[in-house]
């Protein structure tokens, strides 16, 4: 492989973190515990460090998460709700001090610390003491408006609550979090009634309050703890302190648990207590957070760009235990990607049993020296994960066994075969019943359409029965067959089919995203909906057509061609129709009567006077498209600062190719 120059490593590590943000914030579906991205973006702050140079205003480090979800109305914060720095030892948390006292030129800072819980970021405002909007953190400028599912969270108040006056404008942040024993009752509901447990409170309390029904938020038991103010007009507040007292006078739920510090040490001592302690608590926190209480000093202190100079979030170290690896079984994915999974001896960890984890593929097991009966150091990675770290071998008593993937799939005895290149082994065979149910659990999932009450166990049993064999035969059950399954009672076999009669209208993006197309994620779904209004457009669709739509490249655009290229997909998708499917499609609100309407843009280089996320904004506000790739279809490409390849093909193309000026001025915006 050859070595990779800086310019190049920084933005192949852009893209990834870029990617996993998008996953985290926008799909609710991170793939990375949150240790794992903090070493992500722990690398890419050294590089840019050793390279200042190739620092761009596009990086993770300038910004402060994503952008909000198109599924919500947009609210732009009036003051940005910048993340926090992190700490990962007490080491951290001394040179936090020392950073801070050599800014202000004191020789002791006055601290507050308090539990950092690991939920969602929100903001509440109220206007007249009455609430009145409320938001998801978002980018840190602008977040999704969420506030009629805020509201069905008994400890938020829809009104201020006061024996004095009540502040004309209070805009309060806060997290949104659900206790250990509501988590663990709600689980125990589902599984009684047949449904796969949720995976952990933090993003089951995320998932919750970005449900479209407010109605699905009120049955899930959340909380919230708040902690900071954004713009206050009535009151003066000038430490952190008195802050925390002054909310619950107001109704406002604050965290009671919070510690004034002289100086650092007293700091590091409630770090140690809360990593000692944090098992006693009756709700899920990571680390601690650490603020200057001066709001004077924190003016002073200022901020970069994406955190506050002035607080910090000390990290707890990544909970770790030793078990054996006692197997090693094979599940098969959607695709007939055979994944090995590590069947342990049972060890609890920080309050979880864990009996499994993932061990991702061959190459990963061999790389580890992973034998089965190994005793082993497993890890929760971000308190959430499981993940095993390492093997023991000095533990090794000469019985241990090296593992091999299968050459036959255990599901359907088909071959087993590896690309080369690639790190999966896959199942050959299409109709693979393993790969049947995990098809069709993907297509009835919450990204996709959706049918709540269909959990992994209930496909599962309509598979195995035969009364499933494609996403079609979903929509043929009926009352008595449902009836007749296990944990199936007349009252839940008529929910689950008024959700899939429901379904047959859902949006056209979620029907292509549970359609399962290779490199197809939620987003893409919803950038190809946008694009192509039916599957009838879709089927007709070139390659270029495809390659001009945003998030869709030359590999992702083969995929689809693939797909709507394949005999069977066309008749699974023409007895769909005949069984009534019919999916609608959220179109914005027409522009009519601009220069850029159905114009398509590509960008490159770096602008000097906005960044190309806002420049793509204002196409857009204009009825134009924004795309990654540049195809015969691209009406515009816009050049600024170090514009790479793109701008070669362009010229060769010849496309229309504009500097920043000329792009300024066909949006009137250069004067």
């Amino acid at each position: 492989m050859m070595e990779q120059s800086p310019r190049e490593a920084l933005e192949r590590l852009r893209q990834e973190i870029e990617r996993h943000n998008h996953l985290y914030y926008i799909e609710a579906n991170p793939e990375l515990s949150d240790a794992e991205y903090d070493a992500l973006f722990a690398r890419l702050r050294a590089l840019e460090a050793a390279h200042p140079e190739l620092v761009t205003p596009d990086s993770p480090t300038q910004r402060v998460g994503t952008m909000p979800s198109v599924a919500f109305g947009s609210i732009e914060h009036s003051l940005p709700m910048l993340s926090l720095g992190n700490a990962f030892d007490e080491q951290g948390l001394i040179d936090f001090d020392r950073r801070v006292r050599s800014l202000v030129g004191l020789d002791e800072i006055l601290y507050v610390a308090e539990p950092k819980l690991d939920g969602l970021s929100v903001e509440l405002v109220y206007e007249q003491g009455r609430l009145v909007r409320g938001s998801t953190r978002g980018d840190g400028r602008v977040g999704e408006n969420i506030l009629a599912n805020l509201k069905t969270i008994r400890s938020i108040p829809l009104r201020l609550r006061s024996t004095s006056s009540v502040p004309t404008q209070l805009e309060v942040r806060g997290e949104v979090y659900m206790e250990r024993a509501a988590f663990e009752q709600l689980n125990n509901d589902r599984n009684e009634a047949g449904l796969d447990p949720f995976a952990n409170p933090r993003n089951l309390a995320a998932g919750s309050l970005r449900q479209i029904d407010p109605a699905v938020t009120a049955l899930r038991p959340l909380s919230i703890f708040c902690y900071d103010v954004g713009r206050v007009e009535g009151i003066a507040v000038e430490r952190q302190q008195d802050l925390l007292e002054l909310l619950p006078e107001f109704g406002v739920r604050a965290n009671p648990l919070f510690r004034v510090c002289q100086g650092i040490e007293p700091v590091l001592e409630f770090y140690r207590e809360m990593i000692a302690t944090r098992e006693d608590l009756p709700y899920e926190v990571d680390g601690i957070v650490v603020k200057v209480d001066a709001f004077d000093l924190r003016e002073q202190l200022g901020a970069v760009s994406r955190s506050p100079r002035w607080a910090i979030a000390g990290k707890f170290p990544a909970a770790n235990a030793m078990t054996q690896l006692l197997d090693i079984t094979v599940s098969i994915g959607r695709t007939g990607a055979l994944t090995p999974v590590a069947v342990l001896e049972p060890v609890r960890l920080h309050g979880v049993e864990i009996s499994s984890a993932t061990l991702h593929n061959e190459d990963e097991i061999r790389r580890k020296d992973l034998r089965i009966g190994d005793h082993v150091v497993i890890q929760r990675a971000g308190d959430v994960i499981p993940k095993v770290v390492r093997s023991l071998p000095e533990l090794r008593t000469g019985d241990e066994r090296v593992f091999s993937m299968p050459k036959t799939c255990p599901s359907c005895d088909s071959p087993v075969h590896r690309e080369t290149g690639d790190a999966a082994h896959r199942c050959v065979n299409a109709s693979c019943p393993a790969r049947l149910k995990q098809s069709i659990y993907h297509f009835v999932s919450k990204g996709a359409l959706d049918i709540e009450g269909m959990g992994s166990k209930l496909v599962e049993q309509l598979v195995r029965e035969g009364l499933v064999q494609s996403p079609a035969d979903l929509f043929r059950l009926d009352r008595a067959t449902l009836e007749n399954l296990e944990r199936m009672g007349p009252k839940s076999a008529d929910n689950l089919l008024q959700q899939l009669e429901q379904s047959k209208t859902a949006s056209l993006a979620r029907w292509i995203f549970g359609l399962g197309i290779p490199g197809i994620g939620a987003h893409g779904a919803e950038s190809l909906a946008r694009s192509h209004p039916s599957f009838d457009h879709l089927k007709e669709a070139d390659e270029d057509a495809l390659i001009a739509v945003d998030e869709i490249g030359p590999i992702t655009a083969q995929s689809i061609l693939a797909f709507f290229g394949n005999g069977a997909n066309l008749e699974l998708l023409s007895e769909l129709t005949r069984l009534g499917i019919a999916p609608t499609v959220d179109t914005p609100p027409a522009i009519e009567g601009t220069a850029l309407e159905g114009k398509r843009f590509v960008f490159t280089g770096t602008l000097s006077s906005l960044t190309r996320p806002e420049a793509g904004q204002l196409v857009k506000a204009q009825g134009g498209f924004v795309t990654s790739s540049i195809s015969k279809s691209t009406d515009y490409v816009v050049c600024g600062q170090n514009p790479g390849s793109k701008a070669d093909k362009a010229q060769a193309l010849g496309l229309t190719v504009l500097d920043e000026n000329e792009f300024l001025a066909l949006l009137d915006l250069d004067d």
